[in-house]
């Protein structure tokens, strides 16, 4: 399939002019010359340089890769129509709709704009982390850049020991047992040649823990929730858990709150300023990177 440069290109210049700073997140700022956001807010949302954004606005660079138009459809909050357009006139073909596990839903996408005072994150059905905000990365880590199965929480659960630290050691099992019922749920609705059928296959080879709670069949979506996270600076947090489900229940809003004026409320501040005081230095790296190159 080949490429429509100049369609792809009128496509970001269209799609960038119709969005305002707060609609992705970010701060508006002193009033604009032209509407819509800029071409280095669209490159810093995306993770790449503003140079190769500007190229490929003017129809000229390399075709971008899979990974790079679902990073600019999530920026640009493209909805499903508009992200395989994207793709298609990029010169991929469009992704699955409901194995994909790298288009994030806009509606999510808003609320989670919103949220900057508590730990929230996108699920896909696997337990991928699709995207996350500072008290998230600040209490969890930033699992939204892994790949492969390595990006499920699920896998990483019954194949790397050092996932299972947030969690106390007496609530061990029960995350155990309500990881495998949230798969089973996505097993059901996807299928066993889907990718939660491969995951399932995956981990029955791994992990004979995961392959006798699979053989129990519990069924459920279990992420409303209330319990007790393991943060290594901050000790215990005493969190509730809220979702909101995207209409095909494919991806879900995951939000950690606790009562105002509590130790735990206070605690999820300060994950806010531990999320902020790492994303500034992650943002002075990159930066000084820039200028080494």
């Amino acid at each position: 399939m080949s490429a429509d440069r100049a369609a792809l290109a009128e496509f970001l210049r269209m799609r960038r002019a119709a969005l305002q700073p707060e609609d992705v997140g970010l701060p508006s700022g002193a009033r604009r010359r032209a509407p819509g956001l800029r071409r280095e807010e669209v490159a810093q949302l995306t993770g790449m340089s503003v140079d190769y954004y500007t190229r490929l606005e003017q129809s000229r660079g390399p075709q971008p890769s899979e990974q790079m138009l679902a990073a600019l459809a999530r920026s640009l909050r493209l909805g499903a129509d508009e992200r395989d357009y994207l793709f298609r006139v990029a010169g991929h073909a469009a992704p699955d709709r409901f194995d994909a596990a790298t288009h994030v839903a806009p509606a999510l996408l808003r609320v989670l704009d919103r949220l900057d005072d508590t730990p929230a994150l996108i699920l896909s059905p696997l337990g991928e982390t699709l995207v996350a905000n500072g008290p998230a990365v600040a209490l969890f880590g930033d699992h939204s850049a892994r790949v492969g199965w390595d990006r499920s929480d699920i896998h990483r659960w019954f194949t790397d020991p050092s996932a299972r630290e947030v969690y106390p050691a007496e609530d061990r099992e029960r995350q155990a047992a309500a990881l495998v019922a949230t798969l089973r749920v996505a097993y059901g609705a996807m299928g066993s040649h889907s990718r939660a059928g491969e995951l399932v296959r995956v981990l029955r080879r791994a992990s004979d823990e995961f392959a006798a709670i699979w053989d129990r069949h519990e069924v459920a979506r279990r992420f409303e929730d209330h319990k007790t996270l393991v943060h290594p600076e901050l000790g215990r947090i005493d969190v509730d858990c809220q979702v909101l489900f995207t209409e095909d229940q494919s991806q879900a809003l995951l939000v950690l709150t606790a009562p105002p004026r509590t130790e735990a409320w206070e605690k999820l501040r300060l994950l806010s300023v531990l999320g902020s005081q790492r994303f500034a230095a992650a943002e002075g790296a990159m930066r000084a990177t820039r200028m080494i190159w």
